[in-house]
This record gives C-alpha cells, structure tokens and sequence, in this order.
C-alpha cells in the first residue's frame, strides 16, 4: 500500500510544473476568408410589408461579414411575385452572389429568366438591381418570345421580364407568322 501512495504521490509531483503547454497557432489562415454563416439547401423569403416579393433557394449558402458579401453555389433560383403575390418570373443559375451593402443580386454561369408569358431570356450573367427594382447585364444574351427572337449585349428589364430592352441588337427574327 505504501509502495502504491508513493508512485501516486510521485506522479502527482511530476505532474505539477511551472511549464505551459501553448497551442500551436496557424497564422497562416485570414478569418476573412472564412464565412460568418453557412447554410445547405436554403430558401430566404424577401417581403415587403407582408407580402412575398421574391423566393430564393440555392444548394450551398455562404454568408462573408467582412466581405460585405453573400455567395451562393450548388445552384440558384429565385422566384419574382407581384404585388398580388402571383409568381411572375424565375431566374435560375448554376452560381451567384449578393452585395449585402446594395443588396443587388448577380446571377452568374448558365442563367435563365423565364416569365409567366414564356419569354425566356438567356445569358453567362445578369444583375437584379435591388435601388430600381431592374434586371441588368452587358453580356451577350438571348431573349426568345413567343414573337421573336432576339439577340445582342447589354440588356434591361422589369422584373416581370414584360418590358425589356437590348442596346446593341446583333440578330433579330419573328417568330410570330400571323399577323
């Protein structure tokens, strides 16, 4: 029994030092490089005054304080209603991103906008500009409706995709044949 409280007692002693073991620290890594929030198979609601103005679902959501920015990846949709919270256009893309200062929303790779009377536009990136309500891009797109089509860069739109403009028209052509 003695023999068993002296061991006890010399390892309580060594046991005892004045030496701190420190963690090692990576300084190697920028927290602002990591995202604040992180969220899988998300869906964000944007109202109004009660009412639904936009859905948006994404795979993979990263949220960067510092950045002032929001990324999305592993797919993007988003959904536009009017004020009788009626869905009246989509817009659909492989990736995208949100200014969190302007609250503008770009989406980025792949990017169809469908509204409910089947205008389809399609283009490599657009910009939902939140001040005026607008879609935007100056890249190449293609706008096909049940009249026509029409091709060029640089684009503008309500939101509904119903009053829409292309500034540099390369390619036009009716494809409404009754007059």
């Amino acid at each position: 029994m003695r023999i068993f409280l002296s061991i006890i007692l010399l390892l309580f002693i060594a046991g005892c030092s004045n030496d701190n073991v420190k963690p090692t620290i990576d300084t190697s890594l920028n927290s602002g490089q990591l995202p604040s929030q992180e969220s899988w198979n998300s869906t964000i609601v944007f109202s109004d005054s009660g009412k639904t103005k936009a859905i948006l679902k994404t795979g993979h959501l990263r949220k960067f304080d510092q950045l002032q920015e929001t990324l999305f990846d592993q797919g993007l949709k988003v959904d536009f209603y009017n004020d009788n919270m009626v869905k009246t256009s989509t817009i659909t893309s492989k990736r995208g991103k949100v200014n969190d200062a302007t609250r503008d929303l770009y989406a980025i790779d792949s990017v169809v906008a469908v509204n409910d009377s089947g205008t389809v536009l399609k283009t490599q990136e657009l910009m939902f500009r939140n001040r005026d309500q607008k879609i935007v891009s100056d890249k190449f797109v293609t706008i096909i409706s049940p009249k026509e089509t029409i091709q060029g860069y640089g684009f503008e739109s309500d939101r509904s995709l119903r009053s829409y403009v292309i500034y540099n028209i390369t390619y036009i052509t009716r494809t409404d044949t009754t007059k």
